[in-house]
């Protein structure tokens, strides 16, 4: 009778592992971890690796959408003629969310056939930011930051991949504009 004892195995006549020089390793042990990614971030790596996480998580609700709207899971066939129509479609262009985490690039699920308009409640069609971004914005420009730094700031807060635009800073200068004027006026 052999005795397997971490990935060696030893007749039952020989002496302990540890007699015999073996280091009985415990299953954490006998894993190697070359060639996978890590799982845990390191400090160097922590910002990219929880942008990355929520990234999946809110992939992840985009996609549990559909099945709640068609009534089904993916890959099942409609069960009847009472069945919710409806299908999915695919994917709709990768769009940028800024986040105050960073910007996170997502892929809408699409459907076809159905009986109302597809809207997720988690992403709107024309959303580009999250409100708390929004809310950021008229109150960097209200404690003193000029129209021209307001590019380089954006990019350092909400990362190279902000979907913010010079017509789009420009249109939220001038709406800031207007509500000052309203406010001091009042």
């Amino acid at each position: 009778m052999q005795q397997r004892i971490g990935r060696r195995t030893r007749p039952a006549a020989q002496p302990s592992p540890v007699a015999a020089g073996w280091k009985e390793t415990s299953p954490i042990g006998r894993r190697s971890s070359e060639g996978r990614p890590q799982l845990r971030p390191t400090w160097e790596t922590l910002e990219a690796w929880a942008r990355g996480r929520i990234q999946e998580f809110v992939q992840e609700l985009l996609e549990e959408t559909v099945p709640e709207l068609l009534g089904r899971p993916r890959h099942e066939r409609r069960g009847g003629i009472d069945a919710p129509v409806g299908y999915r479609n695919g994917y709709g262009k990768p769009r940028r969310l800024a986040m105050q985490t960073g910007t996170l690039v997502l892929r809408r699920p699409r459907g076809r056939s159905l009986e109302e308009h597809f809207e997720s409640r988690v992403l709107p069609l024309f959303a580009r930011c999250t409100e708390r971004v929004a809310k950021l914005l008229p109150e960097l420009y209200r404690h003193g930051l000029a129209q021209g730094d307001f590019e380089l700031a954006l990019r350092g807060l909400l990362g190279d991949g902000a979907p913010v635009s010079a017509k789009s800073i420009e249109r939220l200068r001038a709406t800031f504009v207007r509500e000052d004027e309203a406010w001091t006026t009042r």
